[in-house]
């Protein structure tokens, strides 16, 4: 997908990539792109371009964008390969990290090319892409965040530093591994509580595709789309911002060792940082969320949101439930003044929607994360309750109370930041940075 351009990245409306009709039907596209990953390779012998350009006459602005297939290599009448394109790779960008894939700068001189659709849809035919692949960048962040936890878990176990704060653990030892010292545990114990409810996250929001699609229920189907439409933006921002994170938290945990290339783990943190930038840096999917996505249908996706959420907490008030119903039922209460918050201080003020809206996702986030572990805790205690092998699952109920204790109070925090509003924010001028 060819979208971005030396001088516009998020506002594809300053497009300049022009498409020139030509008798046949096909196009002759001409202009640069950015930032095109495998934009030039020798993996395949052909390579597809999505190329979003505006067709000679069309109004400036995002109305006047198209979608256009432009192969690297023409095809023949019969499918085979024929002449090159002239489309060709400027250069290839020195990145801070994933260098198993190269990063082009993509020349289009005069390149045939043929239309996506019609005239003037290209924004549409892109999104179509491009939500897709913000959930793909959300499971790359979630990924890293637990690739990166695995080796730090593994070092944890074997690096001997110090001793326990509450005596020796392995007396027999020189040291104690440094997975006995609190703050190290604090660390892991972050990532695994994160890493296991994005997980469950991911897995829930697909099942919302498959219902989509296989579901013979008309208000099934209309529900999942609204589920899956507005937890994508908070799927793409909360776990790649929290995957990188964890990256840098398992970093931490290999000391100085993290910092050098031999283990490995330093990758992890460059590879984690550029999921938060590309199919829409994590401040756009914050404001996707707020400005598009809560209002959307008259708030019926957000207020089925809170309904199940709702549901589950009324439903699962047993003693055993309480240490996870109770936080989740707080968190869910902080979501709900935020977005009450908003409805009543961002329509007149739209500047309070900017301001708060990256706290809103991360507190969405949170309550998401924290929905899925309470049913994980329920799923556990009904299995341990059935006679089902213990170990897995009280580790599971105890990353869960983690979780609960340590990571979801934070949905207050973040709605005092929503509250202050964006006066402190905005209010001073420009030269003063």
């Amino acid at each position: 997908m060819n979208l971005t351009e030396p001088q516009c990245g998020t506002d594809l409306g300053l497009i300049r990539t022009k498409a020139a009709p030509q008798q046949d039907g096909s196009y002759k596209i001409t202009g640069t792109k950015i930032f095109i990953s495998a934009g030039e390779h020798d993996l395949a012998a052909n390579i597809v371009h999505l190329v979003l350009a505006r067709i000679e006459g069309a109004p400036e602005g995002t109305r006047g964008l198209s979608l256009f297939v432009v192969p690297k290599v023409l095809p023949n009448a019969d499918g085979s390969l024929g002449s090159r394109n002239a489309v060709t790779c400027g250069s290839i960008e020195e990145k801070m990290g994933i260098h198993g894939n190269s990063t082009c700068v993509m020349n289009y001189d005069g390149a045939t090319g043929w239309l996506v659709a019609e005239e003037g849809h290209g924004l549409h035919a892109m999104f179509t892409m491009m939500n897709e692949a913000r959930l793909h960048v959300g499971v790359q962040g979630l990924a890293l965040s637990e690739v990166a936890y695995q080796n730090a878990a593994a070092y944890a176990k074997d690096r001997l530093q110090g001793r326990a704060i509450s005596g020796p653990k392995f007396p027999q030892q020189p040291a104690d591994p440094i997975i006995v010292h609190p703050d190290v545990r604090r660390m892991l114990m972050t990532a695994k509580a994160f890493n296991e409810a994005g997980r469950a996250l991911v897995v829930w929001t697909a099942l919302q595709a498959d219902i989509i699609h296989r579901s013979e229920d008309a208000k099934e189907r209309q529900a999942a789309d609204d589920q899956m439409g507005l937890l994508t933006p908070v799927i793409k921002g909360v776990l790649t911002d929290r995957g990188f994170e964890s990256a840098v938290m398992a970093q931490q945990i290999y000391g100085g060792h993290g910092y050098i290339r031999e283990h490995g783990i330093e990758q992890f943190v460059r590879d984690a940082r550029i999921a938060m930038i590309y199919e829409g840096a994590n401040g756009i999917q914050a404001l996707d969320l707020v400005g598009r996505k809560l209002g959307r249908d008259g708030g019926r996706a957000v207020m089925g949101f809170f309904s199940e959420v709702q549901g589950f907490v009324k439903d699962n008030g047993t003693e055993a439930m309480k240490p996870y119903v109770v936080p989740l039922g707080a968190g869910l209460s902080d979501l709900q003044q935020a977005t009450m918050w908003f409805m009543q201080n961002a329509i007149a003020k739209p500047d309070n929607a900017g301001a708060g809206a990256y706290d809103y996702m991360h507190l969405f986030g949170l309550v998401a994360l924290g929905y899925m572990w309470a049913r994980m805790a329920k799923a556990a205690q009904d299995k341990l309750a059935a006679g089902a092998d213990g170990q897995h699952l009280d580790a599971k109920l105890v990353t869960g109370r983690f979780f609960m204790e340590r990571l979801l109070p934070e949905t207050a925090s973040r709605l005092k930041r929503i509250q202050s509003g964006a006066v402190s924010t905005m209010e001073l001028p420009a030269e003063a940075f």
